[in-house]
């Protein structure tokens, strides 16, 4: 799929936030716009998304960053209490325009300057490995998430076509827990896999957080439903994933192989360590 890329120059990077996020003081978006283009992506429904005349997943903001002005963002922002971030609310910080424009890595190298109190990484991009000297930086204040929401390819292509692969990402997230960075694997939305998940997440992280389309989509599954998430489950034969209570059946699983304080759940899961 082409991507319509365009450029700006933000006044600031930081977005006071609340709701999902009210555990957090910031979001920080490196792009608007993101060009996995994900089916069940709530941003859809966003004023950001509805307002564009071009459909999702076909067009991306690049958000020029200056260094110096971020961290004296950050710095301004530190004065006035404290500073927690999650890093992307809504676009992946690591598609693959990063790997040219690097915005994300110009914000990290200035949050390894002034550390922010903590900073939550979520992206489903293997990308994510090139910053691991800045995620060292950082230390016990940064939690790096990675999207595996199942082991199936087939379901995967079925979602999300144009998001990298699930071995790649399987990879990725082993490298991260190799080197000491603090990672999980957010398996959310939850989609079918088989029963050999947990123990395939397990051999590349002790943490992982589980959320499905109807705690965490905002609207108690409405508005995935809207997006045609259960629809696509229909026509796969896996329509029993849409169901409130199908998250408490696969949570036992994954805590029989990662125990109970290792395995948590939508809002929390996304939280910063307590």
């Amino acid at each position: 799929m082409n991507v319509h890329l365009s450029s700006k120059t933000p006044k600031s990077f930081l977005t006071k936030t609340g709701g999902f996020l009210k555990d957090y003081d910031y979001s920080l978006n490196p792009y608007t716009g993101c060009a996995f283009g994900c089916s069940y992506c709530y941003v859809r429904r966003l004023p950001v998304s509805l307002f564009r005349k071009e459909e999702w997943g076909t067009w991306v903001d690049v958000k020029k960053a200056g260094r110096e002005s971020f961290a004296k963002e950050l710095k301004r922002a530190k004065s006035k209490g404290p500073v927690r971030i999650f890093m992307s609310s809504s676009t992946d910080p690591y598609q693959g325009e990063e790997a040219k424009e690097e915005i994300t890595r110009t914000l990290l190298s200035a949050m390894a300057d002034e550390k922010p109190d903590f900073l939550f990484v979520q992206t489903r991009s293997p990308l994510v490995t090139r910053d691991i000297d800045l995620f060292q930086e950082l230390k016990s204040r940064i939690l790096v998430s990675i999207t595996i929401e199942t082991d199936r390819d087939e379901i995967r292509k079925a979602f999300a076509p144009s998001s990298p692969p699930l071995a790649a990402r399987l990879k990725a997230l082993k490298q991260l827990s190799d080197a000491g960075i603090p990672a999980q694997a957010a398996v959310a939305p939850m989609l079918p896999f088989t029963d050999r998940f947990p123990d395939r997440v397990k051999q590349v992280t002790g943490l992982v957080t589980l959320d499905d389309f109807f705690q965490g989509d905002g609207a108690g599954g409405k508005r995935s439903a809207s997006l045609g998430a259960r629809d696509i489950l229909v026509q796969l034969g896996e329509e029993d994933w849409f169901d409130p209570e199908r998250i408490e059946m696969e949570r036992k699983k994954f805590e029989g192989v990662f125990g109970k304080k290792n395995v948590r759940i939508s809002q929390d899961g996304f939280a910063p360590f307590r």
